[in-house]
């Protein structure tokens, strides 16, 4: 595409990442840490100065803009999102991108010093990108690609529908939100406002990624509960909760884990535990395609707890459940050609769709929820959430061509 080089999108994305917008789950606030303010008011000032009309940002930071339509009929108004936070999970403090011209397939030393090494032998998906230009970490942080490549392309792809008039199209909204990574990037988000009829979050992995289906997720806080007494007398009246939280933890199914399932199966996993005799906590997530099964999940650890209370004779252990989102697919498949239209414009750029579940969430399943049918298409990272995340400066170029893609082919198909 003319005018959509290679070192513009790397110095955009470039200068998204240098912000540090890692959220916090245990915040009350929107956003959730102050620091994620400053991307979003540039982000705001670029928006503007490119020439986008409607550009807002609400109290909570939530940003919105309009290209109109260049059309002298009616056509539906879409959207494009992404977040501008990034994970909890692994530091985002002082980025240092590196940049990898022309990968042939070899071992990247990300940290000379520290021995870091990001390799094809272990992350095989490194080898589809020969003869590309990789951008990876210093091995210290994580990249920031999840979700500033969705961003980059976004602004790329009204930018460049901006300078080319011949390219029909109509209304797009844009929107840019924070605390995703948390759970909550949805949560404040004004789908009236926004006022399109569907959209798109740019919030995928790999080129060709269309996606439409995602977990069901619920979030367990497991406490319990514990007596302490000196170890030298504690025949007979010690409680130790530690070990009553690992009885809890062993009786749950082994092989239903993050490390030992994939595709549409599901899993608990131990995210965090915090314990001494008297207390322990455990903080689990649950997740699975089908709602059937994922209630089945959250009743398994229900029936767990109380099977273990019996043994012991107390409530030693309490368990709370919160439902996070829901499979998005509901809502979606009534309609299915909002993602034809995806996989059309793919098709049209020479990519393969990969259509495949999330194993994941993104701010488009709890959207469609909300009245704005939201499929997920790729933003090009890789290794999200630490140190060995990268992206190929191709793939977000090729996301972007999609974005104007799906919008030149709305018009047509209106």
């Amino acid at each position: 595409m003319k005018h959509l080089t290679m070192e513009n999108i790397t110095e955009r994305f470039l200068k998204y990442v240098s912000y540090d917008t890692q959220s916090d789950p245990k915040s009350n606030t929107t956003p959730s840490t102050e620091k994620q303010w400053e991307l979003a008011n540039y982000l705001v000032g670029e928006l503007k100065d490119l020439g986008l009309k409607d550009v807002s940002i609400d109290e909570n930071a939530y940003i919105m803009a309009t290209l109109p339509s260049n059309v002298d009929h009616k056509v539906p108004t879409i959207g494009f999102i992404a977040h501008f936070d990034t994970s909890p999970d692994y530091t985002a403090t002082n980025v240092k991108p590196q940049i990898h011209k022309n990968y042939q397939g070899e071992d990247i030393v990300l940290n000379k010093e520290h021995d870091i090494v990001l390799s094809p032998s272990y992350f095989e998906d490194l080898l589809l990108y020969k003869g590309q230009t990789l951008i990876t970490t210093d091995g210290t942080t994580l990249l920031g690609a999840d979700d500033k490549a969705g961003i980059t392309e976004i602004v790329s792809a009204m930018e460049y529908l901006m300078a080319h008039p011949e390219i029909k199209h109509g209304p797009i909204r844009i929107g840019f939100t924070p605390d995703e990574e948390i759970g909550k990037g949805a949560h404040k988000f004004d789908v009236k406002k926004f006022g399109a009829e569907w959209a798109y979050t740019m919030d995928g992995s790999q080129v060709g990624e269309l996606e439409y289906e995602n977990f069901n997720a619920a979030g367990a806080v497991v406490t319990v509960h514990g007596k302490i007494v000196h170890p030298g007398y504690a025949k007979g009246k010690m409680i130790n909760s530690m070990l009553i939280a690992s009885d809890f933890i062993n009786a749950l199914p082994k092989n239903e884990i993050p490390q030992e399932t994939e595709g549409y199966e599901g899993f608990f996993h131990l995210a965090d535990m915090q314990g001494e005799v008297e207390k322990t906590t455990l903080e689990y997530i649950i997740r699975d395609h089908d709602k059937t099964l994922f209630e089945k999940r959250k009743i398994v650890m229900l029936e767990t707890a109380k099977e273990i209370n019996q043994k012991h004779g107390s409530q030693a252990i309490e368990i709370e459940i919160k439902d996070q989102y829901f499979n998005m697919r509901e809502k979606v498949e009534p309609v299915m050609h909002i993602v034809d239209i995806a996989e059309e414009a793919m098709k049209a750029l020479d990519i393969d769709p990969l259509i495949k579940a999330i194993r994941g969430g993104t701010d488009g399943s709890q959207l469609s929820y909300m009245g704005l049918p939201c499929p997920n298409i790729f933003a090009g990272g890789h290794n999200f959430h630490g140190r060995y995340e990268y992206v190929p400066v191709e793939s977000m170029i090729k996301a972007t061509k999609v974005i104007v893609k799906i919008a030149e082919l709305t018009a047509k198909k209106y």
